[in-house]
């Protein structure tokens, strides 16, 4: 059986990596996208719901998992967040490699994973691409989200592999703080040179 290349998709938070993500989706490219599974398991009637209750009492509802409770029971409890990840990075996994299976005629497909670097998944990726903006582009878009502080971006960012290290690691870069015609363009020609 023919396996597709696979393109793994990561940048830090406010960067573009959503919008990126669509405009593979708008030329036909098969994408994966881990935080929607993630939040599809822990939704109503989600495949992890009950696990997470069982590990963390009272942090789900009819409505699944309650993230704010869930959030505050693992925030600066590192062997809580451990106990979580091992609930869900395998779940994750076998949903990618189901997706993995049901493309595997498609000659690219992307895995959007935010923590890429972080939590690994770098060698179930054939090659990857960074998504990046100026520093001053990326804060603006983050502190415009609803809810969103400098503190708790600073947090968020604390967590994160600085940019500069991820566009080293990357194969591929593609700078969302110039137009979206340009990043058009620039995902157009990622996917005629990778699909050739």
């Amino acid at each position: 059986m023919s396996k597709p290349f696979v393109l793994g998709l990561t940048g830090s938070i406010g960067m573009g990596k959503s919008t990126v993500a669509n405009m593979f989706e708008k030329l036909g490219v098969p994408v994966f996208d881990a935080d929607a599974e993630v939040r599809r398991m822990q939704g109503p009637e989600g495949d992890l719901v009950d696990e997470i209750e069982r590990a963390f009492p009272g942090t789900t509802g009819r409505e699944g998992v309650d993230r704010t409770r869930l959030g505050a029971a693992v925030f600066d409890d590192p062997a809580a967040l451990a106990r979580l990840e091992a609930i869900v990075h395998p779940a994750v996994r076998a949903a990618r490699e189901a997706f993995l299976r049901g493309h595997h005629a498609a000659p690219l497909v992307v895995f959007d994973i935010p923590l890429l670097f972080e939590k690994g998944g770098v060698e179930e990726v054939d090659e990857v691409l960074v998504v990046t903006a100026p520093l001053e582009v990326q804060r603006a878009r983050v502190l415009a989200r609803a809810g969103m502080t400098a503190e708790r971006f600073a947090q968020i960012l604390a967590l994160q592999l600085p940019d500069s290290e991820k566009r080293k690691r990357a194969d591929h870069l593609i700078d969302t703080g110039t137009s979206l015609a340009e990043t058009e363009a620039a995902v157009a020609r990622l996917v005629d040179k990778l699909s050739g």
